[in-house]
């Protein structure tokens, strides 16, 4: 009879963490360059005066600004995902699925390193 994994072992979760600290860094970095061009955005520099392109402008700036904090707002939520992965590798529950109770897939962990359900449980939910 096969016993099954009920946790990851001390050395994956070492290597999950390298990985999810990875990434945390850049989010980090994504987030100042999207911070940045947010604030580009509130001073860009053009003075032409004709009512037209000033309208456009308007328009255009606008919704960039939309976007950026759209972008800010997703990349936030990441990092705060990405900060409750580290918890749970504390924790010692990371990579269990939090539907089936089963280990999710070290290559999905890999790819997806927030994940909190397999693939089987969000199939279901489907």
């Amino acid at each position: 009879m096969i016993e099954e994994q009920l946790r990851y072992s001390d050395a994956d979760l070492a290597e999950f963490r390298a990985l999810i600290n990875a990434k945390l860094e850049k989010a980090k970095n994504d987030l100042e360059l999207i911070k940045s061009a947010y604030m580009n955005d509130l001073n860009n520099g053009t003075d032409d005066t004709s009512p037209t392109f000033k309208a456009f402008e308007e328009g255009s700036e606008t919704m960039s600004k939309e976007a950026n904090s759209q972008l800010a707002i997703r990349q936030e939520k990441f990092m705060r995902d990405l900060r409750n992965a580290l918890v749970r590798i504390e924790n010692k529950t990371y990579g269990l699925c939090k539907v089936t109770g089963k280990l999710i897939s070290k290559d999905r962990l890999r790819v997806v390193p927030h994940a909190t359900m397999s693939i089987e449980a969000k199939n279901m939910q489907r």
